[in-house]
């Protein structure tokens, strides 16, 4: 199977139910959020899946992607779209196991955008959030999106960030949270 992404590229998925892609419209609200803080940004993918939301941030201008994976399928199927769609002058890279653990084997660098799309009943929403917490992975001026059922989710508080935005698409929400220094 193929999706269409930012220009009218195309990518893979992964057939059956392993992977669930962001839908175009949950994707389209996203960058039109950050609109105009992708170029030259530090992006973050976690639970990357078929890797489309990285996708799209190489396609509009990311200078630095990371993406982690659980599934070893879709780690191959992350790199082939991301080397299809990046151009030379763009950093990438996939890492395949345990996000918390690659997390912590992250620390010391920071992303300007992170992107977390885990399984709705996987239980990794407070462990994963307060990970990057600690690591220090978000940058000061960063921002985190977190996709998530609209139905049963309470969004965990994580210190020292507040949410900024919750928006809801059909059977997906988002919550975005900052740092508490965070001003616009």
């Amino acid at each position: 199977m193929t999706l269409r992404i930012y220009g009218n590229r195309q990518i893979k998925t992964l057939p059956g139910q392993e992977t669930r892609p962001t839908s175009s419209r949950v994707r389209e609200a996203v960058f039109n959020i950050w609109q105009g803080r992708i170029p030259g940004c530090r992006w973050l993918d976690l639970c990357a899946g078929t890797g489309s939301m990285g996708a799209e941030a190489l396609c509009r201008g990311a200078s630095l992607l990371v993406g982690i994976e659980q599934s070893s399928k879709a780690c191959a199927t992350i790199r082939q779209n991301w080397q299809q769609v990046a151009d030379s002058e763009q950093e990438w890279q996939v890492l395949r196991g345990d996000v918390i653990q690659q997390l912590k084997n992250l620390s010391g660098k920071q992303f300007d955008r992170i992107y977390f799309d885990p399984p709705y009943a996987s239980g990794l929403y407070q462990p994963v959030l307060e990970a990057i917490a600690s690591y220090q992975l978000l940058d000061a001026t960063g921002e985190v999106a977190v996709e998530h059922s609209p139905q049963g989710w309470t969004p965990p508080i994580i210190t020292p960030w507040e949410i900024c935005r919750q928006k809801v698409y059909g059977n997906t929400a988002l919550t975005f949270y900052r740092t508490l220094e965070y001003k616009e």
